[in-house]
């Protein structure tokens, strides 16, 4: 049974950078697609970054060139680099095992981290 757990997140200034982390466990991770997903308060949970097994990435538009998502295969883990951040990247972040790109879309695999917060204010 695949486990992962969220750490990095926190309260940062607009403009301000932070680093997520993703430690997958109970999985070939290396195998996998990882994805991130945040939800922010009253709304529903959205896609956010994700990277194939082969290291290709993809972004939702709102976040192109400011988020990177990499991972790290011999730790097994997924990063999400947020920069320049904005208050309305204010969210609980989500890391997701592996998603999948279909529809027109990424979908989410079936194993969620707990979450980690970020909060962007001045």
């Amino acid at each position: 049974q695949v486990q992962l757990v969220e750490s990095g997140g926190g309260l940062v200034q607009p403009g301000g950078s932070l680093r997520l982390s993703c430690a997958a466990s109970g999985s070939i991770f290396s195998d996998n697609a990882m994805g991130w997903f945040r939800q922010a308060p009253g709304k529903q949970r959205e896609f956010v970054a994700a990277i194939t097994s082969g290291g290709s990435t993809d972004y939702t538009n709102s976040v192109k060139g400011r988020f990177a998502i990499s991972r790290d295969n011999a730790k097994n883990t997924v990063y999400l680099q947020m920069n320049s951040l904005k208050p309305e990247d204010t969210a609980v972040y989500y890391c997701n095992h592996n998603p999948r790109y279909y529809y027109g879309g990424w979908q989410a695999g079936s194993r969620w981290g707990q979450g980690t917060q970020v909060t962007v204010s001045s």
